[in-house]
């Protein structure tokens, strides 16, 4: 009976330590404001993925499914707030310490000058994996142009948010369609707009000290859901709602970003990457219930 009772013990260890952390398998309720109907997307599991609510200054900011194996995110999603696209106040990178080996707080926290990061580096990238890089830089999947306050700002600058992204890729047609979306949800969206903003992987890595680090992403890829919009709007504005969707090659070349449907986007990730056949960004397709028209925030 001793190993049964050692078992036991081990067990209750487990749960105690994984309920310090917001690292999940269900989210709480107020990180699943960041989410259409409260609800991640569907069809898309791996052993290594974390999902984690991402706190910044006391309060979730946004969610993000992680992959502690290749240290970079499968996706962000928020809530896109009204902006007039200025940039964030300055604030150091942040690594998740949820994702360390050692006890400290949800909120993210800026990385350390010294060692400490090797607590926290076999499950997350640091600043040192993209140091040496010349040909990427790194890209944010929910970016600081799309939120408003200066905490939701700086919340995007955590590297559980960001990918090795080609630079002309990153500051030509990524960027440009970043204004696009911004633009658009400004100035017809009526309610709350959900972004789910990700990746598909390549196979390919930065390496740092002969050692894969760093997955290299294929193509990013972006989808919004805002079911309350402005009806009375331009057509081809008006025929982008209540959901879009588009994808781009990280590359140097041939990297036009494409918009489409979210329907499109989900069988073009079907046919190149991991997700399943039931595969589905937001749920019921952002087809609001009857007589909705939005979801209101759960409190």
């Amino acid at each position: 009976m001793i190993p049964y009772r050692r078992d036991q013990a081990l067990i209750c260890l487990l749960v105690i330590a994984m309920a310090r952390a917001e690292v999940q398998v269900n989210l709480s309720p107020d990180c699943k404001e960041f989410l259409y109907m409260g609800t991640l997307p569907q069809g898309l599991q791996d052993k290594s993925f974390k999902k984690i609510c991402q706190f910044y200054n006391g309060k979730p900011r946004f969610v993000t499914l992680y992959d502690t194996f290749d240290h970079i995110p499968i996706y962000s999603a928020y809530t896109f707030k009204r902006s007039d696209g200025a940039k964030k106040v300055d604030v150091p990178w942040m690594y998740e310490p949820q994702l360390s080996t050692v006890s400290g707080p949800r909120d993210m926290q800026p990385l350390p000058q010294d060692d400490l990061h090797q607590s926290f580096e076999d499950a997350q990238a640091v600043l040192d994996d993209y140091s040496n890089t010349v040909n990427f830089e790194r890209g944010h999947l929910n970016p600081d142009e799309h939120q408003a306050s200066p905490d939701d700002k700086a919340a995007t600058y955590t590297l559980t948010n960001v990918v090795p992204q080609a630079r002309e890729f990153n500051i030509g047609p990524w960027k440009n369609h970043e204004h696009t979306i911004r633009r658009r949800l400004n100035n017809y969206c009526r309610g709350t707009a959900y972004v789910v903003t990700g990746v598909t992987t390549s196979g390919h890595t930065i390496r740092r000290h002969n050692i894969n680090r760093v997955g290299i992403p294929t193509h990013l890829w972006s989808a919004y859901c805002c079911a309350n919009f402005d009806h009375n709007a331009p057509y081809d504005e008006r025929s982008k709602f209540p959901a879009f969707a588009s994808h781009g090659l990280n590359d140097k070349e041939n990297n036009k970003v494409q918009e489409m449907t979210v329907q499109q986007l989900e069988d073009f990730l079907k046919s190149v990457t991991y997700v399943g056949k039931s595969f589905q960004i937001f749920y019921d397709n952002c087809v609001p219930p009857q007589g909705a028209l939005h979801f209101p925030s759960k409190k």
